[in-house]
């Protein structure tokens, strides 16, 4: 009898203690591995790093999440999404012009219509839009592209979108008024140097390895201002004006004071069927190690905790929303 009453304590018990348990450490436990796959970017961009570093964090964690994260160079923005809207991408990193345009329906997603399943779970640097142009190009402003060879950026990408507004708000139309390369980032440096292409644009947060090749090779090269912002900034609300610190972090280039431009955030993005859980952890370890996050990038230094929940045009996924509350941020 007594033997009897032992094994019901013990077993009341234990039940207890399997009750208290929670979703990541039933998952532990059970031996569970979820796979999460984050689409960034071009190797030398930002997105690449970042997605990096996110990874980084949650695996240190695998045991106590369950969760395994890789990273994936990718096309970039218009990718990520469409990708995580197929179910190929967990997470992804996203400009967050495409991030509103994906919500509303509208540029790229004309057809498809309103990705109503997309969520935001927080935005990160912010990113100017900028032109870089041989010296011996003569190309002073965006009117002197007329003629050269220009990379606007690889289909897919957030940055060929900028690309084109900036032309347009300028008077220049891709199609006829230059000869336009649809390449990869990674790809317009070297060609640039090797005196393939006069100019290109690009969208990233600096200091960038994309700019540090680009100036540093034996032909000169230089930012180029790009002007007629106001017409952007009243037609597309999703931009801001900006400064590029070139004399800061790019020496090498051709320029003696800091360029203006406009810019965007990334932002990082994920589906509404990504399980609560897979957020809500991902989102709690880059808060709750937000200084060793901050200094994993250059371009992270101006973070803030609160400015990260600015720029998102989708809504906040339940399980990143979970966490601002617990902590007070929303």
């Amino acid at each position: 009898m007594k033997k009897l009453i032992v094994l019901t304590i013990a077993l009341v018990f234990g039940l207890t203690l399997l009750g208290g348990v929670g979703p990541f450490e039933q998952k532990a436990q059970a031996g569970k591995t979820t796979f999460v796959t984050i689409g960034t970017g071009g190797i030398t961009g930002v997105y690449y790093p970042t997605g990096g570093a996110i990874a980084k964090m949650v695996n240190k964690k695998r045991k106590e999440y369950g969760i395994r994260a890789t990273v994936e160079s990718t096309g970039g923005s218009v990718f990520n999404i469409n990708s995580i809207m197929s179910g190929d991408l967990e997470f992804g990193v996203a400009q967050s012009d495409r991030q509103f345009q994906a919500i509303q329906g509208i540029a790229n997603w004309k057809d498809k219509g309103p990705q109503k399943d997309l969520r935001a779970v927080f935005s990160i640097h912010p990113e100017t839009v900028d032109l870089i142009a041989a010296v011996d190009a003569n190309i002073n402003s965006i009117e002197d592209l007329k003629g050269k060879r220009i990379n606007i950026g690889n289909v897919g990408s957030g940055y060929r979108k900028n690309a084109i507004d900036a032309l347009t708000a300028n008077g220049l139309d891709y199609n006829k008024d230059f000869n336009a390369e649809s390449l990869k980032a990674a790809e317009a440096p070297g060609l640039i140097q090797d005196g393939r292409l006069d100019a290109a644009f690009y969208t990233v947060g600096h200091p960038s390895g994309y700019y540090k090749e680009a100036t540093s090779g034996k032909r000169k090269v230089k930012f180029v201002p790009i002007t007629n912002i106001e017409s952007l900034l009243q037609k597309y609300p999703y931009y801001a004006k900006a400064v590029t610190r070139v004399t800061k972090h790019y020496p090498a280039a051709e320029n003696d004071a800091d360029v203006q431009t406009f810019g965007v955030k990334a932002t990082f993005v994920t589906s509404v069927k990504v399980p609560d859980e897979v957020v809500y952890a991902i989102t709690k370890e880059v808060f709750d190690n937000f200084e060793q996050f901050k200094k994993l990038h250059p371009a992270y230094e101006g973070l803030t905790k609160q400015n990260m929940l600015e720029g998102l045009s989708a809504p906040i996924h339940p399980g990143a929303m979970k966490y601002y509350k617990e902590v007070g941020l929303k």
